[in-house]
């Protein structure tokens, strides 16, 4: 599981500040997406093919399930659980099963290697049960 927490601006003077969220140099972003959740709210239970994204949490809290894949069937007994809040970034790969169920109200930034037009993610996407 791969998450950045507690991401602060790097730069800040009277203006504001300038915050960096993703700068590897190599990620390439095909879609972006702002997400509101309202608590109790369960999203993804599924897995991509291909597609892996990036979710930014602006505000709020999330509980971030993870399973691993054995014959394209999450391995339960291998799945992790991890709060993310408000400042911390979660990367979902490829082929890992992921949940999250929100906490409280919740905005949140998903950054996508892939378009997510709706036929592109679709055909991308195979649900699961997680949670």
């Amino acid at each position: 599981m791969q998450i950045v927490r507690n991401i602060a601006p790097e730069f800040v003077d009277d203006r504001g500040g300038i915050t960096k969220l993703l700068d590897d140099g190599q990620t390439t972003i095909k879609s972006m997406l702002m997400m509101t959740s309202k608590p109790g709210a369960i999203r993804a239970n599924h897995y991509h093919k291909e597609d892996g994204h990036h979710v930014y949490l602006l505000t709020g809290s999330m509980e971030y399930y993870e399973a691993p894949l054995v014959d394209g069937v999450p391995d339960l007994t291998k799945m992790e659980k991890e709060i993310v809040k408000a400042g911390d970034m979660v990367f979902s790969r490829p082929m890992v099963a992921h949940a999250m169920k929100f906490l409280e109200d919740t905005t949140c930034f998903v950054f996508a290697l892939k378009s997510r037009s709706q036929g592109d993610y679709e055909q991308d996407t195979v649900r699961v049960k997680l949670i």
